[in-house]
């Protein structure tokens, strides 16, 4: 009896940790979807990594434990693997393979769609040019996130990458328009899993949320179709149902590091740090998914989360992800161990698209200005800190001291931040304003006049006779 009304093949040559090897196989092609029947009548699933002449490699999702060699059928379907879409995932909790964890009927759709997806041609590209706001004042002040864009956030071990990741997908908005959240954990614990369920469950009750979750002890090849399953579910909501849609993938390094042990255990010839040489390629195919089609309604953001072992940006998921992606938000661990939240690292992060989906027109006249000034300002008073540690503050200008002051007021007035708490862009712009108006007038040349003079800059004695 066959399991699809195809051929069933019974020559399981070697399982060789999450793979299978067929033999004696005809006709088969890669990513082909794979049915694999168990003695025990289990059922379990796989894709064809690789076919060459009699031999097929899958993949096979639940993991091989406990399978016999001996007694396994194997059915293939003669297509990719694809999935139900539409807007029946929204408000589900599913694992990394799709399956209910919310104690719901399976997700159905009026139609199927390839897990493998396709990058957006081009040709057919649409320029982004509109924000989605965050409600993470200093993210969207400074680095604001573009409609279509890819922007990670490049983290380390210990740092509150999960809790912001959490944050920016029960905050974010479009202006209004329909918005809804793919957000895809892999390699999670159970403690985050659930701490990210009950950080998303008001957004998933108003079923304008998908949650996918693969946990740490799932198998190693659920954690490569997570991330997959996400972005095909993500393209029809924005596609076909005209949503702006913000996918947010935690952890990528998780991914990669199940990339490498499915290489290894294809036996394949390993690049820097063990990675496939594929690497680089593996990420685009993901990373590329998301944009704006022109002549269709909506668009899929990317909000990539990577840790950097050992905080090394040169790693190369970090190194590879920055060649791939429009700019990135930098954690830091000293403005974390200064009580900051989110502790960005201001001038270490970047938004390439900002000028395409800020300033005039699209969020306040103002914005540009201020995040420019903000970030130079910065940048002074770093210098100013590290010249107070060699001489004292005492022996600094007058100046050079309000630029301590300015740090300052720019950690805790104008980037801490509950992790609860949805701030305006308006809200992050004025204060953004009080932190630089600590700041006497002559040393804010980035600004223009009209705004000086409308927010009373004023220059003090001691700043004049500093300068």
């Amino acid at each position: 009896m066959s399991l699809t009304g195809g051929i069933e093949y019974t020559s399981v040559r070697e399982l060789r940790g999450p793979l299978a090897v067929v033999g004696g196989v005809t006709g088969i092609g890669w990513d082909e979807y794979v049915r694999l029947a168990l003695t025990s009548g289990e059922l379990r699933h796989g894709v064809v990594l690789d076919a060459d002449r009699d031999l097929a490699v899958v993949q096979v999702l639940e993991g091989t434990a406990g399978m016999d060699p001996e007694g396994v059928r194997a059915s293939f379907a003669g297509s990719p693997l694809r999935v139900p879409v539409g807007t029946q995932w929204l408000g589900r909790v599913c694992n990394g393979r799709g399956e209910p964890l919310d104690g719901g009927p399976p997700v159905l759709g009026s139609q199927e769609a390839e897990v493998g997806g396709a990058p957006i041609n081009p040709v057919r590209r649409e320029p982004p040019s509109e924000p989605v706001l965050t409600g993470v004042g200093v993210v969207d002040a400074l680095t604001t996130l573009v409609r279509g864009q890819k922007l990670p956030v490049f983290s380390v071990a210990g740092l509150p990458h999960l809790e912001l990741a959490a944050q920016i997908a029960a905050q974010a908005t479009a202006a209004g328009e329909a918005f809804s959240v793919v957000f895809a954990g892999m390699g999670l614990t159970h403690a985050d899993a659930s701490f990210v369920r009950d950080a998303l469950e008001e957004r998933s009750a108003a079923g304008e949320l998908v949650l996918l979750l693969n946990t740490a002890d799932d198998p190693v090849i659920e954690r490569i179709l997570t991330p997959r399953i996400a972005l095909t579910v993500a393209e029809h909501l924005a596609f076909d149902a005209g949503r702006h849609v913000l996918v947010v993938m935690t952890d990528m390094t998780t991914y990669a590091e199940a990339l490498r042990e499915v290489s290894a255990a294809r036996g394949e010839i390993p690049a820097r740090r063990a990675y496939p040489g594929y690497l680089y390629s593996d990420l685009a195919s993901l990373y590329e998914r998301c944009g704006r089609v022109r002549g269709r309604p909506g668009s899929v953001t990317v909000l990539p989360v990577l840790t950097m072992p050992a905080g090394d940006i040169t790693h190369p998921v970090p190194d590879l992800t920055g060649y791939i992606t429009e700019g990135q938000i930098v954690l830091s661990p000293e403005t974390h161990a200064r009580g900051v939240y989110p502790p960005l690292d201001a001038l270490s992060s970047l938004s390439r698209l900002m000028r395409k989906g800020a300033g005039p027109g699209r969020t306040r006249d103002d914005h540009l200005d201020v995040a420019a000034q903000l970030l130079a300002a910065l940048a002074r008073a770093r210098q100013v800190r590290d010249l107070a540690d060699l001489v004292g503050e005492t022996a600094l200008s007058p100046t050079d001291r309000r630029y301590l002051d300015f740090d300052e007021a720019f950690l805790r007035d104008f980037a801490d931040q509950r992790s609860d708490e949805p701030r305006g862009l308006d809200d992050a712009l004025e204060r953004g304003w009080r932190a630089l108006l600590t700041l006497p007038r002559s040393q804010l040349s980035m600004l223009p006049a009209r705004l000086l003079d409308a927010h009373g800059a004023e220059d003090t004695p001691d700043a004049e006779a500093s300068r």
